[in-house]
Parts: C-alpha cells; structure tokens; sequence
C-alpha cells in the first residue's frame, strides 16, 4: 500500500469514527491528503460541500493545534457547536465576545493539548501578544477561512485580512488551508500572494447546479418592467398556491415598498424589507 493510500486510509478512518461519516467527497480528500503532506492549499468549493470538514479530520492526525482565523462570530458558534456535538476534541474561541476568564482557559486548554481546534478571529492576530502565544503553540495547521477577504472588495470589509501573511511566517509557515465559496482566477492569485502561499495546490470543484435555472427577460419601460414582474410573481402564485417563496430584489427602499404593496393588493403575501 503506498503512503497516499495508507493516509486516505487514515482519514477516512477518522471521518467515519469520530464524526460518522460514511463517506468523503473526492474534492475532499484530496484537499485533506494535500493537508497532511504539508503542502498549501486554496480551496474553492460551494457553500454546503462540506470545507470544514476538510480542517477537522486532519486535525486529528497532526500533532499540535488546528488554528482557524474566521471573521463571523456567528459562524465561528456554529462550528464549535457542531464540533461539540461530534466525538472530536475540544474546540474554542478566543474573541471579543469571551470575557477574561473564558480567554485564558481557552489558551491553557490549548496549551495542554486538551483543545484541538482553536477559533480567532483576524483581528484578534494584530495583537503581539496573541501571535507570540500563538508562536509557542507549535501550530499544526492554520485555516483562513472565508479567503476571498484578503482580496478584492474584502479587505474593505476585513482588512486585518491583509496582515495574515506576516502572522504565517511568524509562525514558522506551517501548512496552511485557504478555503472560500467563491474566487474568480485573478482572486486566487490575490489570495495566494497576498497570504504568501508557497507553491499551494488549488482544489476547485463545480459550480453547476442542475436544479437551479438563469434567465433573463429585458424591459425598455420602468412600467413594463413593473407590470412583469408583478404579472411573473401572480402567475406562479396562482398555479400552485402555497407552493412558492421567493425574493424580489429592488434597488430602493421606495421600489420594495411599492412591490409588497402590488402582491399584497393582488391577495399575494409580501413583506417589504431593507438592510
């Protein structure tokens, strides 16, 4: 058996007994396999098509903590919880959320190996401080999640994003797994240089999604356009009452209000809403 074979081995091993996963993605594997041969790695997959998991097995077999730099608190619970539903090791967060105490256990948990998984958030890497104890762990691999904010309009967004690439190096480089939903060819160049990824492997899959239909129906007049609309939304309301949800998107506060204001005089439930 060669070494490829005996680590997909490994890791499917640890897939199935630790988080009851019969099976594992090819695009998943291969990410993992990637991982473990301490190679970086840009992946590119879908929401829903499983990147976490691609950090969280791995992370059982590597000696030393898994750091994962994402920048939603609300996601970072979601992982943590769902970590904590599974037989892995301990996850947890040190962020702007956690008081004093909660921090410091979180880091001697760390430190003691009683953690596996570590969550910060990229502002928490600007601090000295942070880095240094960082330094001292002996990371086995760190995770960039939601990457497309290191380039484009997403270090607007993020723009601690931009100092990760002197964090990594800090760290003596350890492997490092960039992972997004979307990022176009210039976009991953930006993520590779910009985080200083060397010679990273990109693992990209299919977009293509059989259920989904694009179409696109052009109007010269505002008002024709208003009558399609409203005339597109009667007629799936009326062939199959109660079946359909859905979105309209406007451009203005004044358009939303006018549309739910159409659906609902048509006997169409609507709300208006704006961010």
């Amino acid at each position: 058996m060669s070494s490829s074979d005996s680590a997909a081995g490994q890791l499917r091993d640890a897939a199935r007994d630790v988080f009851g996963w019969d099976e594992l993605r090819p695009e998943q594997l291969e990410a993992m396999q990637q991982v473990m041969t301490g190679r970086d790695v840009l992946v590119v997959l879908p929401t829903g098509a499983g990147k976490s998991a691609i950090y969280q097995v791995p992370a059982l077999l590597m000696d030393g903590p898994t750091v994962i730099v994402s920048p939603l608190l609300a996601l970072q619970r979601d992982q943590i919880g769902a970590l904590d539903r599974s037989a892995a090791p301990k996850a947890v967060a040190i962020n702007s959320m956690e008081g004093t105490s909660e921090r410091r256990d979180a880091w001697t948990a760390v430190a003691r190996g009683d953690a596996e998984y570590l969550f910060l958030a990229p502002e928490q890497l600007a601090g000295e401080a942070v880095v240094d104890r960082l330094c001292s762990l002996r990371v086995a691999l760190l995770v960039i999640d939601e990457a497309h904010c290191v380039s484009a309009w997403g270090h607007d967004f993020r723009p601690t994003y931009l100092r990760l690439a002197p964090v990594i190096e800090r760290l003596g480089h350890p492997p490092v797994l960039a992972m997004t939903a979307t990022a176009s060819a210039p976009v991953r160049k930006d993520i590779s240089d910009r985080l200083g990824l060397r010679d990273p492997i990109e693992i990209i899959d299919s977009f293509d999604r059989p259920n989904l239909h694009l179409s696109v129906h052009r109007f010269v007049d505002d008002g024709d356009k208003r009558h399609g609309v409203v005339g597109r939304v009667q007629e799936l309301a009326t062939a199959s009452p109660g079946a359909h949800s859905g979105l309209v998107y406007t451009a203005s506060r004044k358009d939303a209000e006018l549309y739910a204001d159409e659906f609902t005089q048509r006997e169409i439930r609507a709300a208006a809403y704006h961010a």
